[in-house]
């Protein structure tokens, strides 16, 4: 089930929340499970069923390791089981095939005989729940957190249908206290259906428009400079405000049931330097790849060589993680290799003594060139579109219906309201922490209204993290 449909919007919600307020308080949370598993299990069922079976394995590692007189090496061999069979679960479904071709891109090199291919499904936010039970167990392990009184409290935190699918990714220690016992105020849920409808808005009204500018250029054969230039600054506005959307959308659905969540993003194209990039853009991913896989390379503590070939390793596997193409594999290792250059000068961008906001333009400009690797088919295509951006690819083909798509004043004014969004400090996270006034009851109705209204008129309607 997707949050930007009716389906959601007009029943799902309404009938979740009408039950959850009507319950007693020690049965909201098994509601919650319930309810979520409705919600994921929405696309294909048994993509449920396999959650719930890694989830009752989990919580029972987690009493593994947490019982009484278990000794050192038990627990560490029980932390080894459940990563093991947790990243065996995440390889096959989502790197199997991939393996698979590229071996027999191999043999077919080679000359030997190639094998058949199974072809997998991929569970929707397979890496996002994978991540929620992997950080539990480690937490649990290292003495971080609290384990889990109760199977309803863990599975209830594993399926929060809120950010159950695309982020952001929650740690159970962040939780567990809430879990346990939250406050339910107006003031918290007329805030938390303030930051959905942004979020909504975002989604619908920004990331979907700019998202078929995206396409048509992506897809065009041998479109002109500026053309590429207009496709990736699309690309670059629709993968924000898809994602930061549906972060807004499922933070507000969590105060909606009284939980809080960490802010996801705070005006990432604004950074100075690809380092501070990472520390604006999907926070809870970056925290979670630093605290749980740069630290256990070392981090910094063996020398400066080893920080930089740590640095590219996690971000190399930080692309792995987005997907399963050689794409992802340079993306990752282009920002690794950037914030190892920029480890190297002391966090500091090569262009640091120019003045504000050209650091800002020319990182977001390297961004540009990023975005590319993410959103071109195979890197063949990321090449070529590259060297169109520069000018350097075959000459352009006269695309009237190209450019009838993309550069229509609707469509221009709306890059424009794009860039003046991403590039102005205040996020919509952070101004829906103060009261909801009739003031902004004023702008939020109307917001609302017309991107539902936009909603039931849109065929085009991504998200694109789903595939991650």
């Amino acid at each position: 089930m997707v949050f930007t449909t009716q389906v959601f919007v007009f029943y799902f919600l309404p009938l979740f929340l009408l039950v959850y307020y009507n319950l007693p308080y020690a049965w909201r949370n098994v509601w919650i499970t319930l309810a979520s598993y409705v919600f994921y299990g929405w696309w294909e069922p048994w993509f449920a069923g396999l959650m719930l079976f890694t989830t009752v394995m989990d919580f029972a590692w987690g009493k593994v390791i947490t019982r009484p007189g278990a000794t050192r090496l038990q627990r560490k061999l029980a932390v080894w089981a459940c990563v093991v069979t947790n990243l065996s679960f995440l390889g096959f479904f989502k790197y199997y095939m991939f393996a698979a071709e590229t071996m027999n891109q191999i043999l077919a090199a080679v000359g030997a005989q190639q094998f058949r291919v199974l072809q997998v499904v991929l569970p929707i936010g397979i890496s996002f729940y994978t991540f929620h039970s992997l950080t539990y167990i480690l937490d649990v392990y290292r003495g971080h957190a609290t384990p889990a009184k109760s199977f309803s409290g863990f599975s209830a935190f594993v399926a929060l249908f809120p950010d159950l699918v695309a982020g952001p990714i929650i740690r159970y220690k962040t939780l567990a206290e809430q879990l346990q016992g939250r406050e339910h105020t107006v003031s918290r849920f007329a805030s938390g259906v303030a930051l959905f409808i942004v979020g909504f808005g975002k989604k619908i009204l920004l990331a979907n428009p700019c998202g078929q500018v995206a396409d048509a250029v992506f897809n065009a054969a041998n479109p002109f400079a500026l053309d590429a230039w207009v496709g990736a600054l699309a690309y670059a506005f629709q993968i924000y405000f898809d994602f930061c959307g549906y972060s807004d959308m499922a933070v507000g659905l969590g105060r909606m049931l009284g939980f809080e969540f960490l802010k996801n993003f705070d005006a990432p194209y604004r950074s100075e330097s690809i380092t501070e990039l990472w520390r604006r853009w999907h926070i809870s991913l970056s925290s979670v790849l630093r605290d749980y896989l740069y630290f256990a390379l070392g981090g910094n503590r063996k020398g400066e060589g080893r920080t930089y070939f740590n640095l590219a390793v996690v971000m190399v596997l930080g692309g792995i993680w987005h997907g399963a193409k050689w794409n992802f594999v340079f993306w990752g290792a282009f920002h690794g290799l950037l914030l190892a250059f920029e480890r190297w000068r002391n966090k500091r961008s090569i262009y640091d003594a120019l003045p504000r906001p050209v650091r800002i333009c020319l990182t977001f400009l390297l961004l540009l060139f990023s975005w590319v690797l993410f959103r071109a088919d195979n890197l063949t295509a990321a090449m070529e579109y590259s060297q169109t951006m520069l000018g350097l690819g075959s000459a352009g083909n006269v695309a009237p219906l190209l450019a009838a798509t993309i550069y229509t004043p609707y469509h221009l004014l709306l890059l424009a309201l794009c860039a003046g969004l991403v590039f102005q400090p205040l996020q919509a996270h952070d101004w829906t922490l103060s009261p909801v006034t009739w003031g902004r009851t004023a702008l939020l109705a109307p917001l609302f209204v017309f991107a539902l209204m936009a909603m039931f008129s849109q065929e085009f309607n991504p998200f694109l993290y789903f595939q991650f």
